[in-house]
């Protein structure tokens, strides 16, 4: 029993942890109460359910719960008396569920989206505000996507709140008129949630899968939410997540252990969805090209062969290329690397993966070490190459891709 309600926890937070802060804040519009009170719901579950049984509708229970405990957490602070009347005034009954999927356009999480990616907060707290509001991210995993130690993280998510209190910043999705300048900020935190969701931070799934379909389907509303012409990076957006999605069954063996993309049963990618996304990055080419066109068109290469040695790697080193040149970062140039070793071998590409690691800029990062040590695998430099995935494991936090990192340092350490 207690193992059971435990999961049920667990598996309401990963699924639902967004719509229910969304709806929470609607109804308070206070993000730190909302949160707060969402929080000591989960609490409340963990505590409860194990000795009450898990509810009929999980979902709806720690609404309700939520929604008691923010009215309290008001009435403590004696904020907003007109708010506590209206909450508390609303019938007592037991807890229904939610409408989370209304057909009105924008529902609630398009709401904490774009409030969360208001122009008056900065760039990179935007994302992180809605990645943790929305998203259910932890401190950590926002950090990790960042690339940058927890407490600044934090310290970021704590001025970001502050900042929508003090400004007064509206629960609304803009007009047409004021959309654009949100634009950027709104795919890029969706696709850091779809990526949190394709390769999970922590736990032991590869994989979310809720975080995966979110991210999709809150890509789709923004992309049908543009009246006038749809902007190239909206519709290349849903391209690119939908390709990435498309590979997900055959990514993982049955015992939830890694699949490197070039050893996948691409019988199992699930072909429906590349023919819908495909069309899509033709699209995306039409406008300005933007750094999302230009990692759409590279995971169209993949998902054209039909098996891995017909990948037209020249033209995915092409498109790095020009990806360097419109959004230069070090995982781009990482990534880049991987294809050059496709095409100029892998010392060509270790040449490349030193000069980045030299600079430092992505030493808290295992996938660098990770590709380093490939790269040293396949030259035969078995001491160097098990060095590397030692420190990849020292930086990995996803169980899968720990195990995938152990068997691959017990090969090369085997043949050292």
């Amino acid at each position: 029993m207690v193992a059971d309600a435990k999961q049920a926890v667990e598996e309401v937070y990963r699924a639902d942890w967004g719509c229910i802060v969304a709806t929470l804040i609607r109804q308070v519009n206070d993000f730190d109460v909302a949160e707060e009170a969402v929080q000591e719901a989960f609490a409340a579950a963990l505590h409860d359910w194990p000795a009450s049984g898990v509810p009929t509708s999980p979902r709806a229970w720690i609404t309700q719960t939520a929604r008691h405990k923010a009215i309290d957490c008001i009435r403590r602070r004696a904020l907003h008396a007109e708010k506590i009347k209206a909450l508390a005034t609303e019938p007592s009954q037991a807890p229904t569920e939610p409408d989370f999927d209304s057909p009105e356009i924008p529902d609630d999480r398009l709401r904490l989206i774009f409030t969360c990616c208001h122009p008056a907060l900065a760039p990179e707290a935007q994302v992180a505000l809605t990645l943790r509001m929305l998203g259910g991210l932890e401190t950590d995993e926002i950090a990790r996507a960042f690339l940058v130690p927890v407490v600044t993280m934090a310290q970021r998510l704590v001025r970001a709140k502050k900042k929508i209190r003090s400004a007064g910043i509206p629960y609304i999705v803009p007009d047409q008129t004021h959309m654009p300048e949100r634009l950027d900020a709104v795919l890029t935190v969706i696709y850091l949630i779809f990526n949190e969701g394709y390769v999970a931070t922590r736990g032991e799934a590869l994989v979310r899968t809720d975080l995966c379909a979110e991210a999709i389907r809150l890509g789709r509303l923004v992309r049908s939410l543009m009246e006038t012409e749809t902007p190239s990076e909206a519709t290349a957006l849903v391209a690119l997540m939908l390709l990435h999605d498309a590979r997900r069954e055959a990514r993982l063996d049955e015992a939830g252990d890694l699949i490197l993309l070039e050893e996948q049963d691409r019988n199992r990618w699930h072909r429906p969805q590349i023919a819908e996304a495909l069309p899509l990055v033709a699209e995306a080419f039409r406008g300005a090209v933007g750094p999302l066109a230009l990692q759409a068109a590279i995971a169209a290469e993949h998902c054209r062969a039909a098996r891995a040695e017909d990948t037209n790697w020249p033209q995915i080193v092409r498109c790095y290329d020009l990806l360097q040149q419109v959004q230069p970062s070090p995982v781009v140039a990482l990534n880049r690397a991987a294809a050059v070793a496709m095409v100029d071998g892998p010392q060509a590409a270790l040449t490349l993966l030193d000069a980045l690691a030299k600079s430092g800029e992505l030493e808290s990062y295992h996938l660098l070490h990770a590709a380093r040590a490939d790269m040293l695998r396949r030259l035969s430099s078995m001491a160097d190459a098990a060095q590397a995935y030692q420190r990849a494991l020292e930086l990995v936090t996803n169980e899968s891709e720990k195990r995938f990192l152990q068997r691959r340092l017990r090969e090369v350490q085997s043949l050292a």
